[in-house]
């Protein structure tokens, strides 16, 4: 069954409540139009924090021996604090206070509070680290880290306690920096050769080209595996790396840490999935002589995906149909019986800002929050549409308020949605892994968008002096990726240059 329609359309763009509470702390304000902290600096409206310093922000992220940030508050600054302050230099920030309030705390007689000081300290460190290893990736960091964790050990030779959550914070720290550090090997060593391949010669005859139906012909199965690769894909993508793309577009390269180019990366390889994926799509119904058939089961897997949550597979479908080398094919469209195409471009309909889709998108959130098992928890969001919605959000607020306050309330809505993403991409896939027809769907030998037109044209032939012109100088140009025809061998490449972000 279809997701039904929610009878609320979400404001994407409206700053919502939905996020947890970032002001349940002590002597914060709870009700009321808008407030002021003792300090000043801190503005609150209705219990949530809406602006302030970078100073004071800072300053309230540091604990106290009575006062320990909430774990909303800690992941949001931490995460977008990056727009204003490179991650080191508020490492060193954090450490300046840190050693001063445990020199205040030396100077008095109770060991209780310093003890207590010391464990939230802790605490705060290994959030940090846990949630942003990148952000101690450079050596600077990782001695800054150092240098704090033995102001607040060195006198407690009798907390064990302390020292033992240190010991272990950095251990898995630095399993994480470990793993991230090979990820990066694997992408530089093989986005080089994926960015510049050329046409690959297949030497095969027609008859013993595979396509998707010769691996598989279960609509839902293939659904499944396409929904196994995605959660594969976006478990790669951190919360930093979302915000990187907000600090690339506006050019604020310097504040990167020394991750960036990983980031680069696993966002670009995610991206490059949905483009391979339409021109997949497109290929297996060109090259196919029962291409009616071919649409048919690629509109039953598109359905699949949207009952299943996985909507980015469903887009790179019917955008794959959607493309020009496809549906320009009217005889094998006349043949497709299209409602169940039609539903699915109504759910991907692009007026009112894709409205249908966020009410789908928005169904399928609220099974996953009261969800009993993984199956149901399952949401992947069109990735471009998120992203374009988070950089509106950035462009269309602020960073600063006219009193020259930072816009806290803009930064709580952009981590709200950041977050909610981490979230499924933490999901655990519930379908068996299909080494067959993955090996196929990842490299399957896909047409350029060149060859696909070509393929189009003897399929079906040019029918007015546009396309005409076109079949003739696409015969006149020698053929780089030729599709499969009757007449020889095929050639294909898999082309990444068709870019959606």
């Amino acid at each position: 069954m279809f997701l039904e329609p929610q009878e609320a359309m979400p404001q994407t763009f409206v700053f919502s409540s939905v996020f947890s509470p970032s002001c349940s702390e002590q002597g914060q304000p709870n009700m009321g139009e808008c407030s002021k902290s003792g300090s000043g600096d801190l503005i609150f409206q209705d219990g949530h924090l809406i602006s302030g310093s970078l100073e004071a922000l800072v300053e309230h992220l540091v604990p106290t021996v009575d006062y320990y940030p909430d774990k909303t508050y800690i992941f949001t600054f931490l995460l977008t604090s990056r727009v204003f302050i490179p991650p080191n230099d508020l490492l060193a920030r954090v450490g300046r206070l840190c050693l001063a309030q445990r020199q205040q705390l030396e100077a008095g007689p109770d060991q209780a509070k310093r003890k207590s000081f010391s464990v939230k300290t802790v605490q705060l460190l290994k959030e940090w680290t846990e949630a942003f290893p990148c952000d101690f990736q450079e050596e600077k960091a990782m001695a800054e880290l150092r240098a704090i964790t033995h102001c607040i050990t060195q006198r407690d030779e009798e907390n064990s306690t302390v020292k033992k959550a240190v010991t272990q914070m950095t251990q898995k720290l630095l399993l994480s920096l470990a793993a991230r550090s090979q990820l990066q090997e694997i992408w530089e060593k093989f986005h080089p050769s994926a960015m510049n391949k050329g046409a690959v010669l297949n030497t095969k005859s027609p008859t013993t080209q595979k396509d998707i139906l010769s691996v598989c012909c279960d609509p839902l199965v293939l659904a499944q595996q396409l929904t196994y690769i995605e959660l594969e894909q976006i478990h790669s993508i951190h919360p930093e790396d979302l915000m990187q793309i907000l600090s690339h577009r506006d050019s604020l390269d310097n504040q990167r840490c020394q991750g960036a180019q990983t980031k680069i990366y696993s966002l670009e390889a995610y991206d490059n999935w949905f483009n391979c994926l339409s021109m997949l799509v497109a290929t297996e119904v060109v090259k196919k002589k029962q291409r009616t058939r071919m649409v048919e089961f690629f509109i039953e897997v598109a359905r699949e995906c949207f009952n299943i949550g996985n909507f980015n597979s469903m887009m790179a479908i019917i955008s794959g149909m959607n493309l020009t080398p496809v549906a320009r094919l009217k005889k094998t469209w006349s043949k497709v019986k299209t409602a169940k195409f039609d539903v699915l471009e109504h759910h991907m309909d692009p007026s009112s800002n894709f409205c249908n889709y966020r009410t789908a998108l928005q169904g399928a959130t609220q099974r996953s929050q009261m969800a009993h098992s993984n199956r149901e928890k399952i949401v992947i969001p069109v990735f471009n549409l998120f992203v374009k919605d988070i950089y509106f959000l950035h462009k269309i607020h602020t960073n600063h308020l006219p009193s020259g306050q930072v816009n806290f309330k803009k930064f709580r809505e952009i981590s709200r949605q950041i977050h909610d993403f981490i979230t499924w991409t933490q999901v655990e896939c519930p379908f068996e892994k299909d080494k067959k027809l993955q090996n196929y769907l990842l490299t399957a030998p896909i047409y350029s968008e060149e060859a696909l037109f070509v393929a189009s044209f003897e399929s079906e032939g040019p029918e007015n002096h546009m396309e005409k012109d076109s079949w003739k100088t696409l015969r006149r140009r020698p053929r780089a990726c030729p599709p499969i025809s009757d007449k020889g061998s095929s050639s294909t490449c898999r082309d990444s240059s068709v870019k959606l972000l």
